[in-house]
């Protein structure tokens, strides 16, 4: 089958063009002292990665103690309430903090992240600015499985060498101690009550499907799922930081090498097999894709035995069954797809479906570990 044409998914209804102005003069009050006259440029943001969030590409010149100065930055941008967006809560500060301190703890390539703006009134909703970083990133849109971009053209040494250093990354991650304290501000709070802090993180899970239909029919799927997530919930081992988004997509790399770990609107505390078997499960969703479309894939590619042989050889820790765990994030996979696809009916991208699962490009995926589990 020929590899379909792509198209972008609209993330915002602003006009990042009337920014400029604006966000020059917020700078001139957050920038060193000695700072003056600051100019803004504003690009949007790339439309090939990540499904929830508006980023923005700011570049800023000014003085400062009377030479010239230049910033290239990010600015990471709460969604508008009226655009859909994919969370019910989107926890700025967490976000700030968590990359911060990533930064301070470990060597893990975080983005250096600058300044706040946490009150909405400078472009319509809190943002923070962090520094760009050059390189690139496996696609999304149309995902990398289905050929025509740098990761799949890669040599398999090239391909294995990506996915080792990026279980690295996570395995890093999972090493900065005292995660309980150290980011006890990702814990679980709204809508999700629990006797441990895995079934605090189900049922925040279950608070955001609910959010979730709010613009959609309710899904017997990820009911089903839900259900049985709750009856099999299991013993939790080690409490560590979860990324959270913890896929490739959200990595950017040079020469196969991670250069900037992105993406942390999904970041928690909890089990190390949350991370390992979103990125795992990540991968699969778009094998599944390509499987529909009738295309090669990479099914060499990050498979699970594989990615649990090098994090436990990088940790010593031996990871538990992820059975539980990909079910749960099939489910937040579906979830997350209701909410793009809501989006793309707000924007007139696509017509309304009669049956709300087929926006769910996960679906076959979780029918199928859901029948594997008897659910």
């Amino acid at each position: 089958m020929d590899r379909p044409a792509e198209k972008m998914m609209r993330r915002s209804g602003r006009d990042p063009h009337a920014f400029p102005p604006r966000l020059a003069e917020w700078l001139a009050t957050v920038l060193p002292a000695g700072a003056s006259n600051p100019d803004v440029v504003v690009h949007q943001g790339a439309d090939a990665n990540g499904l929830s969030s508006e980023t923005l590409f700011v570049d800023a010149t000014w003085t400062e103690n009377g030479l010239p100065r230049t910033g290239r930055f990010v600015a990471r941008v709460t969604p508008a309430a009226e655009d859909v967006p994919v969370f019910p809560e989107y926890a700025l500060q967490d976000q700030y903090d968590a990359m911060r301190l990533v930064g301070e703890l470990t060597d893990v390539p975080v983005p250096r992240v600058r300044w706040m703006e946490p009150t909405g009134e400078v472009i319509g909703s809190p943002f923070f600015l962090m520094d760009r970083v050059e390189g690139v990133v496996p696609p999304d849109v149309l995902p990398y499985t289905f050929g025509a971009n740098w990761l799949y053209d890669a040599t398999p040494e090239e391909q294995r060498r990506l996915q080792d250093v990026s279980v690295e990354m996570i395995a890093k991650l999972h090493a900065i101690p005292d995660a309980s304290s150290t980011f006890g501000f990702l814990t679980p709070r709204e809508g999700a009550d629990g006797d441990s802090l895995l079934a605090r993180n189900l049922a925040r899970t279950r608070a955001w499907y609910d959010f979730a239909v709010t613009d959609l029919d309710r899904s017997p799927l990820v009911e089903r799922g839900l259900a049985w997530l709750t009856a099999n919930l299991p013993e939790a081992g080690d409490t560590v930081l979860s990324w959270g988004d913890s896929r490739i997509g959200n990595i950017l790399y040079r020469d196969f090498a991670p250069v900037a770990v992105l993406d942390w609107e999904m970041a928690a505390i909890g089990p190390r097999e949350l991370d390992m078997s979103w990125l795992i499960f990540a991968h699969q969703v778009f094998e599944s894709i390509t499987a529909v479309m009738e295309m090669p894939g990479m099914p060499h590619f990050l498979r699970e035995e594989d990615a649990k042989a090098t994090y436990e050889k990088l940790t010593g820790v031996a990871l538990g069954d992820l059975q539980w765990y990909h079910v749960y994030n099939g489910v937040r996979w579906c979830i997350v797809f209701m909410r793009t696809g809501a989006r793309q009916i707000h924007f007139g991208e696509v017509e309304r479906p009669g049956d709300i699962e087929t926006l769910m490009h996960s679906r076959p995926l979780l029918e199928r570990l859901l029948d594997e589990v008897g659910a």
